[in-house]
């Protein structure tokens, strides 16, 4: 399971939240306030924008991530500069400053169809400073770009607020072992039962107004 947003043809980010509940509609304002209010502005940057010093911010922001998180870095800097060469048209930065420096970045990618969420990290701790680098940056580039889909990524269920919205996932694989195969698959039946009861369950706290009909 994953949660997406899905763009009903939003003409901007007000028109997006007027679909939403007045309590949710109020706390996405105040989050996004209280990042403005502290001289937080965010730029994005695609392909070519994006510079050497902001990828070297970015990879350290990444790095920082994950040990702080208590676990290594699996990419190094060369491969995020080698997307950034190969995929230019296809890479989002999202960076936030402060006073004139680099605080917080996101890197997203992207076709004509989605918006795909992947890293993200900053310098210092601002109230609210997560889901607007991640989250409402993103829905309001896809706005801006007529983008349908904007893929959050697994777990989370605070992205469901801010209308984000779950969506069951597949993958295929491929056992090579027969008992091994037998056991995943039974595991795998029982979970999809699981999946989907959950997946019904959070739909039913949907952020938006009842009134609302959302793009399937």
């Amino acid at each position: 399971m994953q949660f997406h947003w899905r763009n009903a043809g939003y003409t901007n980010f007000e028109a997006y939240l007027a679909t939403m509940s007045h309590d949710k509609r109020k706390k996405i304002k105040q989050e996004r306030r209280k990042v403005s209010e502290v001289g937080v502005t965010f730029q994005h940057r695609v392909g070519a924008e994006i510079s050497e010093e902001d990828w070297l911010f970015f990879y350290e922001c990444y790095r920082h991530t994950y040990l702080t998180h208590h676990s290594p870095p699996y990419m190094n800097l060369a491969f995020f500069r080698e997307i950034g060469q190969r995929l230019a048209a296809n890479v989002m930065l999202v960076i936030g400053y402060q006073a004139g420096e680099r605080i917080a970045v996101a890197l997203n990618l992207f076709d004509e169809e989605r918006l795909y969420g992947r890293y993200w990290g900053a310098t210092c701790f601002i109230s609210g400073l997560h889901f607007e680098t991640c989250y409402y940056q993103a829905i309001a580039f896809a706005i801006a770009r007529g983008l349908p889909v904007f893929e959050g990524g697994a777990q989370g269920e605070h992205k469901l607020a801010r209308g984000l919205l779950p969506v069951k996932t597949t993958s295929a694989h491929w056992i090579a072992d027969e008992n091994f195969a037998r056991a995943v698959g039974d595991f795998l039946t029982r979970e999809q039962q699981g999946v989907a009861q959950y997946v019904d369950e959070l739909k039913e706290s949907t952020p938006f107004r009842t009134s609302v009909v959302l793009p399937e």
